[in-house]
């Protein structure tokens, strides 16, 4: 069962889907995720939505929420800011736990690319959350640009924009837009993992605000409290280092899983299966649903 939403972020109403497992007998509440989209993606026709229905499956109620300036929510198309989207994320906890469906103690997060450096980030700082899990995350932002700008030519490429992007602004007033793969390059066959409702230009200051954020610096508030870190071994959009980086800075009940494929997409047709049992595997020890025998 599903319903659509809306919450207020900071003035601006916000988007969201709310999936409720059939199994669920009125009266129940379960364990939830809220689910967060990756870079000027949406909850929509995306792989955070294959996440979504994965989890629900599974036994849990999920809320998969568009960003403010994302989907169907208000806000400046594209203007992504890394702590407002973390804002938006406390945000959605704050409205989902008042759900009849919903466990309030039992709400976690878990995100994909640039929402799992949300999630990351907002576990450490919002104790509320019950568990995160990462999908292909990152924890820091400058080292991840180097990672996906790995060249002298292709580094200076990009710190250019950024510095053609601050003198834009400071002339103009107004902000320079750029290609979403100027900022965060993805192969060609990769990109029909991308919603046909992505944006695919932003403004600079989304790029600035991104090489700012460091989940890195919270990881370990999140203990004890659970943390899967889920990279795919091959993954040619956000380098795997990222994760391993966080565990090692991560606290109790972390887990690290790298599990062989080429994808930065882990529910993609090639990986699906293996993903979804390493992560039914690890829910069912560190975040189990009474609705586990039955999913």
């Amino acid at each position: 069962m599903e319903h659509s939403l809306t919450f207020m972020s900071d003035g601006l109403k916000l988007s969201g889907v709310l999936h409720v497992p059939e199994g669920r007998k009125p009266g129940l509440r379960l364990p939830t995720f809220i689910v967060l989209h990756g870079f000027v993606g949406t909850k929509d026709k995306s792989h955070v939505e294959l996440v979504a229905r994965m989890i629900e499956e599974m036994g849990y109620c999920v809320f998969r929420i568009d960003f403010r300036g994302c989907g169907q929510s208000e806000g400046a198309r594209g203007e992504v800011r890394c702590h407002d989207q973390v804002a938006d994320t406390r945000n959605a906890l704050t409205f989902i736990a008042q759900r009849e469906e919903v466990d309030p103690d039992r709400i976690a997060l878990t995100g994909h690319s640039f929402g799992a450096a949300v999630a990351i980030f907002t576990g450490g700082v919002d104790q509320r959350v019950a568990a995160v899990v990462s999908l292909c995350g990152w924890g820091d932002g400058e080292r991840k640009f180097r990672g996906q700008h790995p060249t002298p030519e292709a580094w200076a490429r990009f710190t250019g924009i950024l510095e053609a992007g601050r003198k834009h602004k400071a002339e103009t007033g107004e902000s320079m837009w750029v290609s979403r793969f100027d900022v965060v390059p993805i192969p060609e066959e990769l990109r029909k993992n991308l919603s046909p409702h992505a944006q695919f230009e932003v403004p600079v200051e989304t790029a600035i605000s991104m090489y700012h954020f460091r989940a890195e610096d919270v990881v370990a508030d999140i203990a004890p409290r659970p943390l899967l870190l889920f990279h795919t071994a091959g993954d040619v959009v956000t380098p795997m280092e990222q994760s391993i980086r966080l565990f090692e800075k991560a606290g109790a009940n972390a887990e690290l899983m790298i599990p062989t494929g080429v994808s930065h997409f882990p529910l993609s047709e090639d990986d699906a299966a293996h993903t979804r049992a390493l992560i039914a595997a690890w829910l069912a020890k560190f975040f189990p649903t009474p609705l586990s025998d039955t999913a």
